[in-house]
C-alpha cells in the first residue's frame, strides 16, 4: 500500500498519508486507484466527519504523477486518459471537509489534490511550483484549479515560470493559497486541530456548507476542464522530447519567493 489511513473515533478525524517518501510521494497508478477507493469508502463511514491529507517525510507533500508511470493514451486528440482526475475527494463525490497539511514540496499534479481540499495548512519550509512548461507540457488542469485558489497574477506567474521559481510558504500564506502557516513540521498537528473542531459540529450542516462553497466554483471549473484535453493535445511536446528536457534538468536552478 502506498497510502496510510488513521482514524480517530474520539475526534471523528481521519488522516490520509501519501506514503512514498523515497519517490517524494509521487502518485503512480496504484496510488491513484487507492486514493479514489479511500475517498469513496469514506462516503459510507459516518464515524469520520473530517479528513486531513498529508505526505510522509519532510521533503515533499506530493510531486504529482510518478515519472515512471505508463499511461496509455487513445490515438485521438478528442480523448485523453489522466489518472490524476480521479485522485481528489470531490471527483469521488465526497463532501466531507478535507484539510491539507503540507511540508516540503507541492508541485505539478499535487494541485489536483490541493485543488479539491477546503483549505491548506503549511509548514514554514513548504514550497509550491509547477514544472510543466519547463518540460514542454501544458499546465491545464493544474492552472484551472490554482486560478481558483490564488490571485490570477500569482497563479499565472507560478505556472509560466515553471521550475525556475517556487512560491515559499510565507508568500503562499500572503496570497491566500495557504490559510495557516506553522513552524516547519507543525502543519499536520495544526491541520488535525482544525479538522477536530469541524468534526465536532453537526455533520449535515458541515457537509451542506462544503457543498455550497463548491457550488460557487463548479461552473468555471467545468468550463476550464472541458478545454484542457485539447490544449494538452495541441501544446505538449512528444514524450521523447519531454524526457530529454527532464533528463537535462539543472539542480538548484530556481529561486524561492
Amino acid at each position: 500500500m502506498s497510502l496510510r489511513i488513521s482514524t480517530y473515533e474520539d475526534t471523528g478525524v481521519a488522516v490520509i498519508t501519501l506514503d512514498r517518501p523515497k519517490r517524494l510521494n509521487a502518485i503512480d497508478l496504484d496510488t491513484a486507484a487507492e486514493l479514489a477507493a479511500i475517498w469513496r469508502a469514506l462516503r459510507y463511514d459516518d464515524s469520520v466527519r473530517a479528513v486531513v491529507l498529508t505526505g510522509a517525510g519532510e521533503r515533499a507533500f506530493c510531486t504529482g504523477i510518478d515519472r515512471d508511470a505508463v499511461v496509455p493514451q487513445p490515438d485521438s486528440p478528442y480523448m485523453q486518459d489522466d489518472p490524476l482526475l480521479t485522485v481528489g475527494p470531490k471527483a469521488n463525490d465526497l463532501w466531507k471537509p478535507v484539510v491539507a497539511a503540507v511540508e516540503g514540496m507541492a508541485c505539478g499534479g499535487a494541485f489536483y489534490l490541493l485543488g479539491e481540499c477546503e483549505f491548506v495548512v503549511a509548514g514554514a519550509g513548504a514550497e509550491f511550483f509547477d514544472p510543466h512548461t519547463t518540460y514542454g507540457m501544458v499546465s491545464a488542469y493544474e492552472s484551472v484549479l490554482m486560478a481558483q485558489r490564488m490571485p490570477f497574477g500569482d497563479a499565472a506567474r507560478m505556472m509560466l515560470m515553471g521550475s525556475a521559481e517556487r512560491i515559499g510558504a510565507r508568500r503562499a500564506h500572503e496570497i491566500g493559497l495557504v490559510s495557516e502557516l506553522t513552524e516547519t513540521g507543525g502543519a499536520l498537528a495544526a491541520a488535525e486541530a482544525c479538522a477536530a473542531v469541524i468534526a465536532g459540529y453537526p455533520a449535515e450542516a458541515v457537509q451542506g456548507t462544503v457543498r455550497a462553497l463548491w457550488s460557487a466554483k463548479e461552473a468555471a471549473r467545468a468550463q476550464g476542464f472541458a478545454q484542457a484535453p485539447h490544449l494538452i493535445s495541441l501544446g505538449n511536446l512528444p514524450p521523447d522530447r519531454q524526457a530529454e528536457l527532464f533528463a537535462g534538468r539543472r539542480s538548484g536552478g530556481y529561486r524561492v519567493r
